[in-house]
C-alpha cells in the first residue's frame, strides 16, 4: 500500500526584514512555539520561519495561538533585552482588529484583570494574586445587522472594532470585550457560545476573529521608528465582505 505524504503548509508571509529583526503575518492557528497546551501539534512559527530563512529565530513577543497579524522575531539574540523591555514597559504601539457581537462605540476602558496562571507553568504560583491594572482604548469603525436569529433575538449584530492595548495581560483584549458585553466572535473561551455556533453554521467559521495589525516600535539597533502593518487574510477579508463591515473606513 503507497503511503501519502502530508502535504507540507504554505510558507509563513514575511512583512518585514532587516540584517536583525523579521516579522511575519502569522496564521490563525499556528503556535509560536512548542507548548503543552497542545502536545499534538506539529508546526511551530518559531521552527517553520527557521527552516524557511534558513537562519535562527528568536521570538520577540507573543501572540495568542487563534489570533493572526504581526510576530516580530529577532536574528540575532544580542538584543534581546532592549526590545524586551520595550514589549514590557509598554513602549510600543499595537492596534488590533476584531469582530464583535453588538454594536459598540468608542471609549477607554480601565478595568483590572486578574493573572491568569497556566495549570502547569505557573503551578506554584500564588492563586490570590491581586488584579493588575488593565487599559484598552476601543472603537467601532464598522456595524451590521443580520437577518439571522441568534436567541433571543430575530436579528443579530456585529462591529469590527479596533482595539488599542494600553497593558499588556494575557488575554486582555478577550477578556475586556467580554466585559463590556460585546466578545469577540470565535472566542471560545470568553466569548459567546450561541453567535460562535451561528458563525460555524452560516458562514463555516470557527476561528477567533481578532487580529494584529500594526506594530510600531523603536529598533534596538538604529534608534529609528520601526512600524509593521499586516493585511488581514483572505479568509478574514471575505467573511468581514460577507457581514458588510468596511474595514476601509478604519483612519489608522
Amino acid at each position: 500500500m503507497l503511503e501519502v505524504a502530508e502535504q507540507a503548509s504554505p510558507d509563513l508571509e514575511i512583512i518585514y526584514r532587516d540584517e536583525h529583526l523579521i516579522a511575519i503575518n502569522k496564521p490563525s492557528g499556528l503556535l509560536v512555539h512548542r507548548s503543552w497546551l497542545d502536545s499534538h501539534a506539529t508546526e511551530f512559527a518559531v521552527q517553520k520561519l527557521r527552516d524557511q530563512i534558513g537562519e535562527h529565530v528568536y521570538p520577540a513577543h507573543r501572540l495568542d495561538r487563534p489570533t493572526s497579524g504581526v510576530l516580530l522575531f529577532l536574528l540575532d539574540k544580542t538584543y534581546a533585552n532592549d526590545l524586551m523591555e520595550q514589549f514590557a514597559e509598554q513602549r510600543t504601539e499595537k492596534r488590533y482588529l476584531a469582530v464583535v457581537r453588538g454594536h459598540i462605540g468608542e471609549g477607554f476602558l480601565d478595568y483590572a484583570l486578574k493573572k491568569k496562571l497556566d495549570k502547569i507553568a505557573d503551578k506554584h504560583a500564588n492563586p490570590d494574586q491581586e488584579a493588575q491594572e488593565a487599559q484598552t482604548e476601543y472603537k467601532g469603525i464598522a456595524f451590521s445587522e443580520l437577518p439571522i436569529a441568534v436567541r433571543p433575538y430575530p436579528q443579530s449584530r456585529y462591529s469590527l472594532v479596533e482595539l488599542v492595548p494600553k497593558t499588556g495581560r494575557r488575554h486582555q483584549l478577550r477578556r475586556h470585550m467580554k466585559h463590556l458585553h460585546h466578545p469577540i466572535i470565535g472566542d471560545t473561551t470568553h466569548g459567546d457560545g450561541k453567535h460562535n455556533q451561528m458563525f460555524r453554521d452560516n458562514f463555516d467559521s470557527d476561528r477567533l476573529l481578532l487580529h494584529s495589525a500594526y506594530l510600531g516600535f523603536t529598533h534596538p539597533v538604529t534608534g529609528k521608528k520601526v512600524e509593521i502593518h499586516a493585511p488581514l487574510d483572505d479568509t478574514f477579508n471575505s467573511l468581514l465582505a460577507t457581514l458588510k463591515l468596511d474595514v476601509n473606513r478604519c483612519t489608522n
